[in-house]
């Protein structure tokens, strides 16, 4: 598993709903998507681009050019997981000729970032929300500092669990081996951070920000986020520190 810091995020109550309709209007982007998944049964990356990014961004102008790129990574990554590791329950191969299951995302889906919507900089990040830019300075300790300024950072996922919202970086464990330089990571922009679209299936079982159902039974957003635990966790943390941001 790749190296990961997560910081819990000590918000205002302004903060914390700018990042929750961020979160809202992410899951249902990806819902949006999740009919033609089961329609074409297709979940590749690139091909969902093709298919699904002009009605993205046509659908949900306010996310802007790259969370559209980031919606179809995720959809992408969830139904790898679900529908091609030969562990899961829901894998192709175990349906034969059967409808695909439409996949719903929860409210409290996490949503991912890459280089064009959060950057960071002499430990101060900046990060995209519907209604601009939240600025926030990291809390690291000495190691925590290490890992940013000699790896590459490859992801970074916002969750949330019940009220607590946090960020996971995850970094590139490779380049930690072969000491990449200060001036390769200082600077995300510049950086090759970003969705790994070769990283390895999220999980074999069924993420808990999502739910399987058949297209006529679809429930509205509402009741599937009172059927939800509304637990999020980007994947186990090694590290997790407490982040205050400032509008």
């Amino acid at each position: 598993m790749k190296p990961q810091i997560v910081l819990s995020m000590a918000l205002d109550r302004g903060q914390t709903e700018r990042l929750l309709a961020l979160q809202t209007m992410f899951a249902a982007a990806c819902n949006h998507l999740a009919p033609l998944v089961q329609e074409t049964r297709c979940w590749n990356r690139v091909a969902l681009h093709h298919m699904a990014y002009r009605q993205l961004r046509e659908r949900f102008p306010a996310l802007g050019s790259q969370m559209a790129c980031n919606v179809i990574y995720s959809v992408s990554r969830t139904c790898r997981a679900l529908f091609q590791d030969r562990g899961s329950p829901y894998a192709l191969h175990k349906l034969g000729q059967a409808p695909l299951s439409r996949v719903l995302f929860l409210p409290q889906s996490p949503v991912y970032f890459d280089r064009h919507t959060l950057s960071l900089k002499d430990g101060r990040v900046s990060m995209f929300t519907l209604d601009g830019r939240m600025r926030f300075q990291l809390r690291l300790d000495e190691r925590e500092e290490a890992w940013f300024r000699g790896s590459r950072l490859r992801e970074v996922v916002l969750s949330r669990e019940g009220p607590r919202m946090s960020l996971a970086f995850t970094f590139d464990e490779a380049s930690a081996a072969t000491g990449a330089s200060t001036a390769d990571t200082a600077d995300i922009p510049n950086s090759d951070m970003g969705p790994d679209p070769d990283a390895p299936p999220v999980t074999a079982d069924l993420p808990d920000y999502v739910m399987i159902v058949d297209a006529a039974s679809v429930p509205e957003p509402a009741s599937a986020a009172a059927s939800a635990s509304g637990r999020i966790s980007p994947s186990s943390t090694p590290s997790s520190r407490a982040a205050a941001p400032t509008r």
